[in-house]
């Protein structure tokens, strides 16, 4: 995954406003995930391997499913 802009891995949202998202950043390694919540950036995370970084993305966004979030 090689990519000049920013690359949005998933999307969810809950009941009313909330949405949340996790943006892996160009460049790397290290290889930088971004998590964003209602529009502001919640943290940030660098990765030695981009396996690491989407299994990190993976594991928030099973996280998240499982307290009542959905996909887009």
């Amino acid at each position: 995954m090689e990519s000049a802009a920013p690359t949005v891995l998933w999307r969810l949202f809950k009941q009313g406003p909330a949405h949340a998202r996790a943006v892996i950043l160009p460049g790397g390694p290290p290889y930088t995930l971004a998590f964003f919540a209602n529009e502001a950036m919640d943290r940030v995370e660098n990765y030695e391997t981009m396996e690491l970084a989407l299994f990190r993305a993976d594991e928030i966004r099973r996280s998240l499913a499982d307290d009542g979030w959905i996909e887009d």
